[in-house]
């Protein structure tokens, strides 16, 4: 990655904390607070090996989506 600042703060799996973004809306962290508080309210996975993010606001707006995938034993 050009311009790769080798002594910014990483997030998961070693990878450069610029790399949080939101992957259904595209949303970023402005900034260190911001950052700091996007890894404890943001959804993180993995896919393909990969870490994803999903923001605070897209989680809640898919939550229906999301439990609706659950089997029904999880209920």
């Amino acid at each position: 990655m050009a311009g790769h600042d080798d002594t910014a703060p990483t997030a998961d799996a070693g990878r450069p904390a610029s790399d949080i973004v939101c992957t259904s809306c595209g949303a970023t962290p402005d900034g260190a607070e911001a950052l700091s508080l996007a890894r404890i309210t943001w959804a993180r996975g993995v896919e393909n090996g990969r870490d994803t993010w999903t923001c605070e606001q897209c989680s809640r707006r898919f939550l229906r989506s999301i439990e609706g995938k659950l089997d029904s034993s999880w209920w």
